[in-house]
């Protein structure tokens, strides 16, 4: 069915607040935000409105047991100044993926890039052109059942809101490697992006971070073992000029955009790809050997993160310096420029928002 969706626009903009030159990661928002509701089996009042806050009982269901999820990407301007997205389908598959995870409705195609394309069109102004910036996208879904008790809910909101971020992290992040707390195990929710496997790693986190490290690079939930993802990023080793990135076989880890992508690109310029368990034995053993050449994380706020060292039992290990690590920087260079349309997109990755949407704002 076709999805019409209102448009309610803000009498003021808050743009002018905004320092583009100098722009934090997740504190500024646009004027917009899109909006839909669940009931009797369909999305219902799809409507773009000013972006503020919402109503909530109580008791709402996503509040006490967690079935809530989210995606992040990304959208910049050509060299026309045209609003372009990057891979919007991939975060739209995997955002059903992660409903389905969670007993949560499918979000059709069509309401999906339909309300990104509304929402980016109408707060095009908001999209930055500073480098290592973009509008970042957020589109996220949460039960709004008003009950108390645990049963999957039969009321869901759908929300889309953007806003002008800059690079998350400015710096080669410090990790440590915990072998005590674990993010995920097979059969949990370790390749869905809800909103409880980023709530379990907050005091882990905060801990480690008091240590003086951003980050941890987390273990298998089984043998304490095999390497897992880092923080809010997937993590990549380059060993002797082979670019490893842990395997998605098990389900314990999320299939991140920015992953594929770069995995991808490896590929096509002719570098060896291996997406198969790593263990923390073999990056240490290759360290000691001289042959662990790289580690980074990727994700759509940071895109590529180079890890400058990390900690494992007692041990820091410091990875060469970040302009010495050729591979790396090759592969993040041609990523970024394919994403702000700089480069050819061989892949078909680019989104462009149909003149049509225009016309009708």
């Amino acid at each position: 069915m076709g999805y019409k969706i209102t448009v309610e626009r803000a009498t003021t903009s808050q743009i002018g607040d905004i320092d583009f030159n100098h722009l934090p990661f997740g504190k500024h928002f646009a004027d917009h935000m899109f909006v839909a509701d669940y009931r009797d089996g369909d999305w219902h009042d799809c409507r773009i409105v000013p972006f503020g806050n919402f109503m909530m009982h109580p008791a709402l269901s996503s509040l006490h047991y967690g079935q809530s999820i989210f995606e992040g990407l990304k959208a910049e301007k050509d060299s026309e100044g045209n609003p372009i997205i990057f891979r919007p389908l991939k975060n739209f598959n995997r955002f059903n993926i992660s409903a389905d995870r969670m007993a949560m409705p499918e979000v059709p195609q069509e309401l999906f890039m339909n309300a990104i394309d509304k929402l980016v069109t109408l707060d095009r102004d908001w999209i930055p052109t500073t480098p290592d910036s973009s509008l970042y996208i957020r589109p996220y879904m949460f039960a709004t059942e008003e009950f108390v008790g645990i049963k999957p809910a039969e009321h869901f909101r759908f929300v889309i809101f953007t806003g002008p971020v800059g690079a998350y992290y400015n710096r080669p992040v410090k990790v440590f490697i915990h072998d005590k707390y674990v993010r995920a195990f097979p059969g949990g929710v370790g390749y869905a992006k809800c909103a409880g496997n980023y709530g379990a790693v907050m005091m882990p986190t905060r801990e480690v971070q008091k240590m003086g490290y951003d980050q941890i690079l987390w273990l298998d939930g089984i043998y304490h073992r095999h390497l897992q993802e880092i923080g809010t990023m997937n993590v990549f080793a380059i060993i002797d000029g082979v670019i490893i990135t842990p395997s998605l076989d098990q389900g314990t880890i999320l299939d991140g955009v920015t992953r594929d992508s770069m995995v991808r690109i490896a590929e096509n310029e002719g570098y060896t790809v291996q997406e198969r368990d790593v263990s923390i034995d073999e990056i240490i053993h290759a360290y000691h050997e001289g042959k662990l050449e790289d580690m980074f994380g990727t994700g759509t706020a940071a895109v590529v993160s180079h890890i400058g060292e990390f900690h494992y039992k007692g041990e820091n290990y410091e990875l060469p310096p970040v302009e010495s690590r050729e591979i790396s920087n090759k592969l993040k260079s041609r990523l970024t420029s394919i994403k702000s349309g700089k480069a050819e997109d061989i892949f078909n990755w680019l989104h462009t928002v149909p003149v049509s949407v225009y016309a009708n704002q």
